[in-house]
């Protein structure tokens, strides 16, 4: 039966259960006196929807505290066991594939390395299978305790209700490739098992907005500086993220020749790619590996002092910083944000070092107001930051539905992730 505003008692449970499960999972552990005022559910109602979880398994006992006066009270937790997610970053020089119980504690990893960063559509997909493969059996995880499998990948995802989730990758050669329907052609996981697969910057843009430096912010722009360059969007009109091909902005009039065929992109400029690409140009060695290749040009731009250093390792360096400053005013005059996050294995090379000068060039190419209302600053989460956010994808729909899985899950519509939770955490 709905109620005035179209609501069935089933979706009112659901969203009781999403919200004491959401609060345990950011602020717990928590008493049951506690998750009232911070659920903004009755006693009553939490008493109900707390021993309908336990009775699921997905909560457990975690202590207790004095209470004024009275008996102690019990504290409780998300149950870590009650579920599981794969993340999958099918980045640049490696596919990752990590495994995550339900607080997002890693439990196993693989790393499948791409030889000459070569991503032919079945090499990818055969890395991704053999790798969940690889991570279940390290964890001794059945394939039927996953919730799902988030995915983050190079270029434009759409959703194609025949065939799941298609990649447009542009950059990396790929045409509406169906990603989803391949993995699931020959796949040993269950067909309940949902998949999740989204753009690498946006899988990014998850895990620092729940976890990392951009939680509590309105208003972010997450920043992927590897080989190339990419962004995701968070703003109060779109909270759950939207990717943005920053990237393949026109920074040259016949400029350089990106890797996505046009010329005088930003990522011609600012990506690790070019960047060492104009220092071989200019007489550089760098080693054949990318990421050797980007520590050997930083010791040659900032040898130990008493050196003197590369004039060409810096000056390209420095003509990078800039490029890259100026992408980002850019998105300080587009969309005004709170912060902007940088990361991205080349920016976790590049680090602090190079930040000030991104900075300063930022500010210098922005509109005033808005430049003096931001602030830049790199990420928080290291090199696994775009796996932990593939694997937030299926965690936040686990939520939206309440903690119930997708096959056991009540007829109807279920409230989409992205209207809940994908885009930040709660606050």
């Amino acid at each position: 039966m709905a109620g005035r505003n179209g609501r069935t008692v089933r979706d009112l449970r659901r969203a009781n259960r999403a919200a004491v499960l959401q609060r345990l999972f950011f602020d717990g552990p928590l008493s049951r006196y506690e998750l009232g005022p911070v659920t903004g559910l009755s006693s009553g109602s939490v008493s109900n929807v707390v021993a309908d979880l336990v009775a699921d398994g997905l909560l457990e006992e975690a202590g207790s505290v004095d209470s004024d006066g009275g008996r102690p009270r019990t504290l409780l937790r998300v149950a870590p066991t009650s579920g599981h997610m794969i993340g999958v970053d099918v980045g640049e020089t490696r596919v990752r594939i990590e495994l995550f119980d339900l607080t997002l504690t890693e439990l196993a990893r693989a790393e499948h390395p791409l030889e000459q960063q070569r991503y032919e559509v079945e090499d990818i997909v055969g890395h991704i299978r053999d790798g969940i493969t690889e991570v279940l059996g390290a964890a001794g995880v059945p394939p039927g305790r996953l919730l799902g499998v988030g995915i983050g990948v190079p270029g434009i995802v759409e959703h194609d209700p025949d065939r799941g989730a298609v990649v447009h990758g542009q950059t990396i050669g790929w045409d509406a490739v169906p990603l989803e329907a391949l993995l699931r052609a020959g796949s040993t996981l269950p067909e309940a098992v949902p998949y999740f697969i989204d753009n690498g910057a946006k899988t990014l843009g998850q895990a620092e907005m729940w976890f990392g430096g951009g939680r509590g912010a309105g208003n972010a722009v997450v920043v992927l500086f590897g080989s190339g360059v990419g962004a995701s969007l968070v703003t109060p009109d779109v909270e759950q993220g939207r990717a943005v091909e920053w990237g393949h902005l026109t920074v040259r009039v016949r400029g350089r020749r990106c890797r996505c065929g046009s010329l005088g992109c930003l990522e011609a400029y600012a990506g690790a790619e070019s960047l060492l690409a104009r220092w071989r140009e200019e007489g550089g060695r760098p080693p054949a590996d990318e990421e050797a290749a980007l520590t050997a040009m930083l010791a040659a731009a900032y040898p130990p002092e008493g050196t003197a250093p590369d004039p060409v390792a810096l000056a390209v360096l420095e003509e990078t910083a800039e490029y890259l400053g100026a992408g980002l005013s850019d998105l300080i005059n587009l969309f005004q944000p709170e912060r902007i996050l940088i990361g991205g294995w080349a920016a976790l090379q590049l680090g602090s070092r190079f930040l000030p000068a991104v900075r300063r060039h930022a500010t210098a190419y922005a509109l005033r107001h808005p430049a003096e209302k931001v602030t830049v600053e790199l990420g928080r989460l290291g090199p696994d930051a775009v796996t932990v956010g593939a694997a937030i994808l299926p965690l936040a729909d686990f939520f939206a539905r309440g903690g119930r899985r997708p096959e056991s899950a009540p007829e109807g519509p279920a409230p989409a992730w992205r209207t809940a939770l994908a885009g930040r955490a709660p606050h």
